[in-house]
């Protein structure tokens, strides 16, 4: 069984904290000594942004981001410009660090916003850079290809190699990162020779990386073996364990996915101890998953399932939702100290002010008690007025105050569930595998996936064994996070019925995959019980022989409530799905399994019902699976991708205005 391996990339993404160059023996203690003695000025500013950059060197990021919020604080107080715009800067790279993107966005602005009103041009150019980072960790690559390209010309004007050097190498991996390798390999090779010229030992060693991870792409892996031994020697030679580790596991990935299994055994096992000295959880979770699959491959399955577990553990270290929700606690508790302390100097100072004129108001009334009664008399009259007043004008404030303040918790706990359903996404999305994987293995295709909300409750899916290629178009109950936690069941649930011995049929996978449900899910048909399933096209279709003939010609399908689309010759055929879902049903019957024999031109479909059944047009009704299959048809002549383009473009225009009701998933393959 062969698997998508983990290739780690280390790119000139991790020189983000370019600030935190100092020497790593730098005295914490004698710098926090310092601090405690400094004037609250531009000096203690300063101080306390190198305190920052050295907790970020050590990786001590909770510590650092304190001291740098305490940094921005004191520079706005003080209206210190640079100062604030390296703590902005600081904070914005813990940020990022944490995949906070859209505060460390926030704070990248904010020190680019300065840097411009300053016109310090080095720092803008390090701000493009920072802010290209940001969008190219959230896969948005046309925005972090124009950030990068701004940098880059930035540094160009300024004479800065080292910044041109970095930059290059960052457009690559954009490159690398949009499938496009021949530019890749150009501007990450511009980067090495630059560095090489200005003899920077470290980013070269990071450019020989990522060159032989573009090499390994593009399946050319005797060029890949040369650059990462290359790597490996330099990281070496620099003693950079963090590298070598990673470098050892790049290297054992690909011999496994070559089939040499004990230099991939040598390579992962060195990998797996160096991640263990150095504490780095993530690279030392892909050394165990690989090794699982290195393990699974040659057949010593106690071994594979110890690391596997081994793989998950860790994964769940790292993306424990009990850490995450201590680090959101301890910045609003930060924001919500520092907001109250604000507020008290503010009620402190009114009230003195309040004060003050009390006491002006009693001499005012004391010296026209010796007048005239009647005088006396308006004054205490007006005097009354004006407390009536100033009460009612505090109450207003007080109110305003308060209604101010619930209205940002509200957007703070708004933002915070946004982000972390933004991050189940990228879980997701993980979880459903590169659409470079499968475009491995099957002939001309399109995959159109577009979620309702930010997290979707339809998913395609797709599995490599014993010279099969399975593949799915997925809809579960509901959308949105429900749909989505029911989504990862699902993936789950199929890898794990697909990785066991044998090549099932389809049918035989949607009944284990009933079974899992029910069972798992607990159902048991009573009222009140969960009614939670999936509607599902499961296809397993024949790969390519060593010849390289007979590809695809033979299909094996079952549906539950999904039907397959055959067109051959311009003709359209619908293959029935059993009418019974994927959970439980008062009739559960077995499913039935189709198979039939395919020829070069035809073209199979199979897709959820979030297409069909959107409503629009003129008249705001449901688009129906009808004029889906008209549509499908008249364009079925065309190149995947136009048809693609074609489907999507109708279902914008279909919708319009109106909102989109639910997930849709369209999976079309040629043969």
């Amino acid at each position: 069984m062969k698997k998508l391996h983990f290739l780690i990339v280390l790119n000139s993404a991790f020189l983000i904290f370019n600030s935190f160059c100092f020497a790593q023996n730098r005295n914490v203690d004698s710098l926090l000594t310092l601090i405690k003695t400094d004037k609250p000025d531009t000096s203690k500013v300063n101080h306390l942004c190198v305190l920052t950059q050295e907790y970020g060197s050590i990786g001590a990021y909770e510590e650092g981001l304190n001291f740098g919020m305490s940094a921005l604080e004191l520079a706005e107080k003080l209206d210190f410009k640079k100062g604030i715009s390296a703590a902005s800067n600081s904070i914005g790279n813990f940020y990022l660090g944490q995949a906070n993107y859209p505060r460390a966005l926030s704070y990248y602005l904010k020190a680019l916003k300065l840097n411009e009103e300053i016109n310090n041009k080095s720092k803008i150019a390090c701000q493009l850079g920072n802010i290209g980072l940001v969008y190219q960790s959230e896969s948005d690559y046309s925005k972090a290809l124009e950030y990068f390209f701004r940098a880059l010309e930035m540094a160009e004007k300024l004479g800065d190699k080292k910044g041109m050097a970095v930059h290059l190498a960052n457009i690559g991996i954009v490159y690398w990162n949009q499938l496009n390798y021949p530019k890749a390999l150009n501007y990450n090779f511009k980067a090495l020779h630059m560095a090489e010229e200005l003899g920077e030992k470290q980013l070269q060693a990071n450019t020989l990386s990522n060159i032989g991870i573009v090499y390994n792409s593009s399946r050319d892996f005797s060029k890949a073996l040369d650059y990462y031994f290359r790597t490996l020697q330099m990281a070496v030679d620099l003693g950079d364990k963090q590298l070598q580790a990673i470098d050892n596991c790049n290297i054992g990935t690909l011999y496994l996915s070559i089939g040499k299994f004990k230099k991939a055994e040598d390579y992962l096992k060195r990998s797996v101890i160096m991640n263990e000295g150095v504490g780095a959880n993530d690279y030392l979770s892909s050394s165990e998953e690989a090794l699982a699959q290195l393990y699974d491959s040659t057949g010593q399955y106690k071994l594979a399932l110890i690391h596997y577990k081994k793989s998950i553990a860790l994964k769940d270290t790292i993306f424990s939702q009990e850490n995450k929700k201590q680090l959101v606690r301890k910045e609003m508790n930060y924001e919500f100290d520092k907001k109250e302390a604000i507020t008290k100097a503010e009620n402190e100072k009114q009230q003195a002010v309040a004060e003050e004129k009390n006491h002006k108001q009693k001499i005012v009334t004391g010296a026209v008690t010796g007048g005239l009664l009647l005088v006396i008399f308006f004054a205490g009259f007006i005097f009354r007025s004006l407390r009536i007043t100033r009460k009612q004008k505090q109450i207003i404030e007080i109110k305003n105050t308060e209604t101010e303040h619930q209205k940002k918790i509200i957007e703070e706990a708004n933002k915070d569930i946004t982000d972390s359903i933004r991050y189940a996404k990228r879980i997701q999305d993980a979880l459903m595998g590169e659409k470079v994987h499968v475009s491995m293995h099957l002939p001309e295709h399109f995959i159109l996936f577009m979620p309702k909300d930010i997290v979707s409750g339809d998913f395609h899916w797709g599995f490599e064994k014993q010279g099969y290629w399975y593949f799915a178009a997925v809809d579960c109950t509901g959308h949105g996070v429900p749909g989505a936690v029911m989504s990862m069941l699902g993936i789950s649930f199929l890898n794990d019925i697909v990785s066991a011995e044998g090549s099932p049929s389809p049918a035989e996978i949607l009944n284990r995959l009933r079974d899992k449900v029910v069972k798992e899910l607990r159902q048991t048909g009573e009222a009140g019980g969960s009614k939670d399933g999936m509607d599902i096209s499961l296809c397993r279709l024949e790969l390519p022989s060593p010849n390289g003939e007979g590809v695809g010609l033979r299909l094996q399908w079952a549906g539950a409530n999904n039907a397959l689309n055959l067109i051959r010759n311009g003709q359209f055929k619908e293959v029935k799905a059993d009418k019974q879902p994927i959970g439980y049903h008062p009739e559960m019957r077995p499913f039935t399994n189709n198979e039939m024999q395919l020829q070069k031109g035809d073209s199979i479909y199979i897709y959820s019902d979030g297409y069909a059944d959107q409503f629009g047009g003129p008249n705001g009704k449901k688009f129906k699976y009808k004029q889906l299959e008209d549509l499908i048809t008249t364009n079925n002549h065309l190149p995947m991708n136009d048809q693609k383009e074609i489907l999507k473009k109708g279902f914008i225009d279909w919708k319009g205005s109106l909102e989109q009701i639910d997930d849709v998933c369209v999976f079309g393959v040629r043969i």
